[in-house]
């Protein structure tokens, strides 16, 4: 047998040995890392989780029969068994009118009923428009079909013309594709600004 045939014979023995070898070291090391650490989750988390069921970052898009679209999302959304509704938090929504401009409605808390097609702002609830008022209120449900949204608690805002507070709002169209309007009424109390400018 010459040298090369000897060499050869050796390493048929050493490389197979080598790759055991470096599989053993390599299972010997996953087996002491830390496991615990090696989940994204705190054990709280999980926890609230495996009670009831949720959906994170959902999002939901609609249009009226004018062509406005009316875009939804949350953080997320869990189903309360007892109500059958989705309760969420961070509930945002967009109405994108046809004719140009948008309303966004903003809350810490709210629900969905998808089978109403109705959105339940709660909590500290922020509706801004396109020509720069802004609503402050405690409760808002909005229609997710139509330009439809009602508040039945009182409001405080804030326009071009002045500060404004109000028992309870409608946001709304008088019939499709016209324009948007938004209601004040029960109690309106306005305060004027003269140095804004008037609509």
């Amino acid at each position: 047998m010459d040298r090369y045939s000897r060499i050869v014979a050796l390493l048929k023995v050493i490389l197979p040995l080598a790759a055991l070898a470096l599989l053993s070291i390599i299972f010997l090391i996953s087996r002491g890392s830390d496991q615990e650490a090696a989940i994204p989750f705190a054990q709280t988390e999980i926890e609230e989780r495996m009670r009831g069921q949720q959906i994170t970052a959902p999002f939901f898009a609609g249009s009226t029969e004018a062509g406005d679209e009316i875009l939804v999302s949350a953080q997320n959304i869990r189903r309360d068994a007892a109500t059958n509704e989705g309760t969420s938090e961070g509930l945002y929504a967009v109405m994108r009118l046809s004719k140009g401009g948008k309303i966004s409605l903003r809350s810490d808390l709210g629900s969905l009923e998808i089978a109403k097609q109705i959105a339940h702002f709660s909590g500290d609830v922020l509706i801004q428009t396109y020509d720069g008022t802004r609503v402050e209120t405690e409760q808002l449900d909005a229609h997710l079909d139509e330009i439809f949204a009602v508040s039945p608690t009182p409001i405080t805002a804030t326009g071009i013309i002045g500060t404004l507070s109000a028992g309870a709002m409608q946001i709304h169209t008088k019939s499709q594709g016209k324009s948007v309007h938004i209601l004040f009424n029960k109690g309106v109390k306005l305060v004027y600004d003269p140095k804004q400018p008037e609509r």
